[in-house]
C-alpha cells in the first residue's frame, strides 16, 4: 500500500491548487469535497437522504443538494450539523477507502484532501503525515471574495468555524506557504513531491510518527 497523506488547509488557502500541482507530477488525489458534491447531487444518495431527514425544502428543483440552504441551517443549527454528518460521513468514508484501494494500483503515494481534517479527526487513521497549506487570514479572505460566491463576512464566519490558523500547524508534519506567486507554490510542491518519493521507497521505515517528526517545505 502506498503512504497516504492528508492535506488539510483553511478555506481559500490554497489546497485545491497544491492538489492539483501534486496530481500533475503523479500522486493520487482523493478529495473528499469532491466526493461530497458527487454524493449530494441530483438523484444521489446523499441527496435523497438528505431530502428524507430534512426534507424537500433542501434540495433544489433538480434534486441536488441546495448547499446555500443547508450551509445557513448548519450553521446556525448544531444538532441539523450532527444529523447531516451522520448521513454523508459514512458514504464519504466508504467512498475514499474504495478510491484508496484502486489508487495503490497506480500511484507511488495518496493524497486526501480533507478540509476539516483537525476540526473532525477524520482519516487520520489513514495517513502517515500531515500536509497543511497555510498563508494569512487576509490572504484567504481575499482570495475568497475574488474567486466568487461568498462576502468577506461570509468568509470570516467560516474561518471562525474552523480551527485557529495556529492550532492546525501544531498538527503539521509538513507545510506549504502559499503566500507568493504561482511559479513560487509550484517549485514548493515540486520539492515536496520529490520527498515524498523518497519516503515512499521505504515507507515502513522512512515515514516517521506524525506525533514526533515537524517539517516545514520553504
Amino acid at each position: 500500500m502506498p503512504p497516504v497523506i492528508a492535506l488539510t488547509g483553511g478555506i481559500g488557502s490554497g489546497k485545491s491548487s497544491v492538489a492539483a500541482m501534486l496530481k500533475e507530477l503523479g500522486a493520487a488525489i482523493i478529495d473528499t469535497d469532491e466526493i461530497a458534491h458527487r454524493l449530494t447531487a441530483a438523484g444521489q444518495p446523499g441527496a435523497r437522504a438528505i431530502g428524507e431527514q430534512f426534507g424537500p425544502g433542501y434540495l433544489g428543483a433538480d434534486g441536488a443538494l441546495d448547499r446555500e440552504r443547508m450551509r445557513a441551517l448548519v450553521f446556525s443549527d448544531p444538532a441539523a450539523k450532527k444529523k447531516l454528518e451522520a448521513i454523508l460521513h459514512p458514504m464519504i468514508r466508504a467512498e475514499v477507502d474504495s478510491e484508496i484501494s484502486a489508487a495503490a494500483r497506480r500511484a507511488p503515494y495518496i493524497v486526501i484532501v480533507v478540509p476539516l481534517l483537525i476540526e473532525t479527526g477524520a482519516y487520520r487513521d489513514l495517513a502517515r503525515r500531515i500536509l497543511v497549506v497555510d498563508c494569512s487570514e487576509e490572504q484567504q479572505i481575499t482570495r475568497v471574495v475574488q474567486r466568487g460566491g461568498l462576502a468577506a463576512d461570509a468568509a470570516r464566519a467560516i474561518m471562525a468555524s474552523q480551527v485557529a490558523r495556529a492550532e492546525r500547524l501544531k498538527h503539521a508534519d509538513d507545510i506549504v506557504r502559499n503566500e507568493a506567486d504561482l511559479a513560487a507554490l509550484r517549485a514548493d510542491v515540486a520539492a515536496l513531491h520529490r520527498k515524498y518519493l523518497e519516503l515512499a521507497k521505504n515507507p515502513d521505515r522512512s515515514w516517521p510518527n506524525p506525533l514526533n517528526h515537524r517539517q516545514n517545505i520553504k
